[in-house]
């Protein structure tokens, strides 16, 4: 069993990120901090190390117990690392998302001009309580 490994190579043993390239462009893209300083690709982790990881919207936090040889299996990689994430984080994962979606009856075809206008009138009712500015239209490609 190695004492330290490389930190893209951990995170993609340990599950955290899928490829070790994803791991790699996280870690150049300061998404990945060891006891919060940004960190290479190259860095060599030890246990007891903390790495923090921002992935979307979440900031996850391990701390490293050992060094896996080889990439894991997911029920053995709580023997390797801790997951310290707060409970707060996790919860951003089963955070409600608003969407508004116009059903329309299968077969019944193409929208009149009629139903379209009301259909787009629904959508700028649900842009202006949602807060989104009229000026904001990505319809402007030039």
């Amino acid at each position: 069993m190695a004492e330290s490994d490389r930190i893209d190579k951990v995170l993609w043993a340990l599950r955290i990120y899928k490829t070790r390239t994803e791991a790699t462009d996280a870690c150049k893209g300061g998404k990945v901090k060891i006891e919060g300083s940004n960190v290479k690709p190259s860095r060599l982790v030890k246990p007891g190390e903390t790495i923090s990881v921002h992935k979307g919207i979440i900031h996850y936090s391990y701390k490293i117990i050992q060094i896996p040889p080889h990439r894991l299996g997911a029920k053995l990689v709580p023997d390797y690392a801790e997951n310290l994430t707060p409970q707060a984080e996790l919860d951003k994962l089963r955070a409600p998302v608003e969407t508004f979606f116009l059903r329309r009856e299968r077969g019944t075809g193409r929208p009149t001009k009629k139903e379209r206008r009301e259909m787009e009138e629904a959508w700028d009712k649900f842009d202006i309580a949602a807060g989104y500015d009229e000026g904001d239209d990505d319809d402007d490609i030039q």
